[in-house]
């Protein structure tokens, strides 16, 4: 089971080149489930507001037809999660990587990553 990062979420949908061979290995096995955290969706409205992503839909519907398409299950953050990610040492400036650091963590998922940083979280488990 694996929680896909942002970028490894908006490389999948791009055709998945920019993906590790691993990584790609991986997602697209059969019995594979993926998860995303929705503070994925946060991060990729806010990019595209910013100018710095582009998108060929809005935010809301590229991202609800990227987990249908690719059968992603959404995990929502909630108070618990929140809680879990300021427990977190500050190895990550990003407070949307340190909840998907923190999702991983309590729901023993393997994060899907290219981030050294978020690599390096102890009790973390990444694929790349």
């Amino acid at each position: 089971m694996l929680l896909l990062d942002t970028c490894a979420l908006l490389w999948l949908v791009a055709g998945g080149r920019s993906l590790s061979s691993t990584a790609r290995e991986e997602i697209t096995r059969p019995d594979q489930r993926l998860f995303v955290s929705s503070i994925t969706a946060f991060e990729i409205g806010v990019k595209h507001l910013r100018g710095a992503l582009r998108l060929p839909l809005s935010p809301y519907a590229w991202y609800e037809g990227a987990l249908e398409f690719h059968g992603i299950t959404e995990i929502p953050v909630n108070g618990r999660i929140a809680a879990l990610s300021t427990e977190l040492p500050l190895l990550h400036s990003d407070p949307c990587d340190r909840m998907i650091v923190a999702t991983a963590q309590r729901d023993d998922l393997a994060i899907v990553t290219p981030d050294p940083l978020i690599r390096a979280y102890p009790r973390t488990r990444t694929l790349w």
